[in-house]
C-alpha cells in the first residue's frame, strides 16, 4: 500500500522530511478494523508530531480520516466490512496518511451519510475535541437548547476546533462570544452561529463593549499565554476554563483564585492513550456528530480540498498548517 512516511530531524520544507512508501496492507486484531482511506484531515498535531520525532525517526502522520471498513478483527463487533466510517484515531500508531489504516473500533463512528468522503473527514478530531471539552470538561448538557442562559467565549473561533465549538454550544443553548483576528474569520465565526465576535487584543474591553464583560466559561484553542491575564478578568466567578494548546512557560493559576474558578486540560488523544475504560465514548461521540449532521444541526468545517495523497501535497499541507492562518480544516482526498 502506498504509504507517506515523515522523517524527523528535517524541515517541512526539506525533500527528505516526507517519502512515499510502499508498505504491507496491515492485518486487524483485537478490537481492530482495517479502513481503506477515502480522505484524511490535516490538523496542528500532524506539525506538532512532525516537529517532535528525533533526527531519523520515522512516522506515518495524519490522524483524521473517512473511509471504508474491508476487514475485522476477532473481536470487533460494531462494523462490517463495507460499512463507511470517520475517526481521528491514536497517536500511539500509525496515522492516516496512507491507503490503508488499522484502528480501534471502539474510537470509530459511522461516517455522515449526507456528506461525501472529503467533507466528513474534517470533522472527527476537532468535533471530538469540541465535545469532550464542552460537555465532557466544562460540564455543559449536551442536548439541544439545554444551556439556555449560559455564555462561553471561544478563543481561537475560525480553527478547526473554534469552528465546532462555537457550533456545538449554539446547539446546546449556549450563547457564544468568539474572537477573529480578520474580517473573513469573524465573518465564519457568525455564519456558524456566534452571537459576538470580538479582536482578541484587549479582550476585557472589547468584551464589555459587545456587551458581554463576563464568561460562564472559556474555551481556549491557541495562545493561552498571551490571553490568560485577560481570562482571569473575563471569567465569571465559579466560572470554567479549558484549554487546549501547549504554552510555552508554566502559567499563575493563583489569578484564578478569588474565582474560585476551574481550569481543565482537554486533549482527545488522552483516552486511547491509556486505554481507558470508557474509550468507547469517543465512538459515541463520533456518532452523535454523524447524527447531527444529517438532521442539517452541524455543518463540515472544510475549507480546502486537495486531490491525491503524496509526499508534496502531504508537504503543502503541512506548510499551510504551519502559517496559522487556516480558515476551517483541510483535507487531501486519495
Amino acid at each position: 500500500m502506498k504509504a507517506i512516511i515523515a522523517t524527523g530531524g528535517f524541515a517541512a520544507t526539506d525533500p527528505r522530511a516526507f517519502r512515499e512508501e510502499d508498505r504491507p496492507v496491515p492485518e486487524p486484531a483485537g478490537h481492530d478494523i482495517l479502513v481503506r482511506i477515502e480522505a484524511v484531515g490535516v490538523n496542528p498535531v500532524d506539525t506538532k508530531v512532525f516537529s517532535r520525532l528525533a533526527a531519523g525517526q520515522e512516522k506515518i502522520l495524519g490522524w483524521d480520516a473517512r473511509g471504508i471498513v474491508t476487514a475485522c478483527g476477532p473481536e470487533a463487533r460494531r462494523f462490517s466490512p463495507g460499512r463507511a466510517v470517520f475517526y481521528a484515531g491514536d497517536l500511539n500508531r500509525d496515522g492516516s496518511n496512507a491507503a490503508y489504516q488499522l484502528v480501534d473500533e471502539r474510537l470509530v463512528g459511522p461516517a455522515p451519510a449526507s456528506l461525501p468522503p472529503a467533507q466528513a473527514a474534517g470533522l472527527p478530531l476537532t468535533s471530538v475535541t469540541a465535545w469532550e471539552g464542552l460537555f465532557d470538561r466544562l460540564g455543559f448538557t449536551p442536548a439541544e437548547n439545554a444551556n439556555t442562559g449560559k455564555s462561553l467565549l471561544v478563543i481561537g473561533g475560525a480553527g478547526g476546533v473554534g469552528s465546532m465549538l462555537i457550533q456545538l454550544a449554539a446547539w446546546a443553548g449556549i450563547t457564544v462570544a468568539a474572537t477573529a483576528g480578520r474580517p473573513e474569520s469573524a465573518a465564519w465565526c457568525r455564519e456558524l452561529g456566534a452571537a459576538l465576535v470580538v479582536d482578541r487584543t484587549d479582550l476585557p474591553r472589547r468584551m464589555a463593549d459587545a456587551g458581554m464583560p463576563h464568561a460562564q466559561a472559556i474555551f481556549c484553542t491557541t495562545h493561552a499565554q498571551e490571553h490568560w491575564q485577560a481570562m482571569a478578568e473575563i471569567l465569571a466567578p465559579q466560572g470554567a476554563i479549558c484549554l487546549i494548546d501547549d504554552p510555552a512557560q508554566p502559567l499563575d493559576i493563583t489569578l484564578f483564585k478569588s474565582k474560585s474558578a476551574r481550569i481543565c486540560w482537554e486533549f482527545m488523544y488522552t483516552r486511547s492513550l491509556f486505554q481507558t475504560g470508557d474509550m468507547a465514548r469517543q465512538g459515541e461521540i463520533l456518532e452523535s456528530v454523524a447524527r447531527l449532521i444529517d438532521a442539517g444541526r452541524l455543518r463540515t468545517t472544510v475549507g480546502q480540498t486537495v486531490e491525491g495523497l503524496s509526499a508534496q501535497t502531504v508537504r503543502e499541507a503541512h506548510l499551510r498548517q504551519l502559517t496559522g492562518k487556516m480558515v476551517g480544516k483541510q483535507v487531501i482526498m486519495l
